[in-house]
């Protein structure tokens, strides 16, 4: 877990999704390929869990699983830029709370298999009735008014 990290969170959601549910080094490399700056933090907590994981629960960090990976808003530091005619403008500094979780493999929750919805049977398709072509004016009786 790492708190206050000076990035949005918006962006830094993006990033945790691509690794939620993968494998430790499926996600290391998946992080190490994603050009955005999240991915530097992001791959910092995870390595820290996988340390974390290896000295005090004696797993092997190839192992486990992100079994929930997930970004929380923190606080948002206001400042201020001076702009014309003696104006002030709000600058917003965002930060946010990274989480990793990890699993071993055998304990990984599966994901939920999809629920098949019943076809309903489609009645069957009746041509649309035909219309009568609308009666059209005479051109020369437009041309006479």
């Amino acid at each position: 877990m790492a708190k206050w990290v000076r990035i949005s969170p918006r962006k830094a959601r993006l990033v945790v999704d691509h690794i939620r549910g993968r494998s430790v080094p499926e996600a290391r490399t998946v992080l190490a390929f994603t050009q955005r700056a999240a991915a530097r933090e992001i791959e910092k907590v995870l390595s820290s869990a996988v340390a974390n994981a290896e000295a005090n629960h004696n797993l092997d960090g190839d192992e486990l699983v992100v079994s929930a990976a997930f970004v929380d808003e923190g606080p948002v530091m206001k400042r201020w830029r001076a702009r014309a005619r003696g104006r002030a403008a709000r600058i917003h500094k965002p930060t946010c709370h990274i989480t990793v979780r990890l699993t071993p493999v055998e304990h990984a929750p599966e994901p939920a298999p999809k629920a098949e919805e019943p076809k309903a049977e489609e009645p069957e398709k009746k041509p649309a009735p035909r219309r009568k072509p609308a009666a059209r004016k005479k051109k020369t009786e437009e041309a006479s008014s």
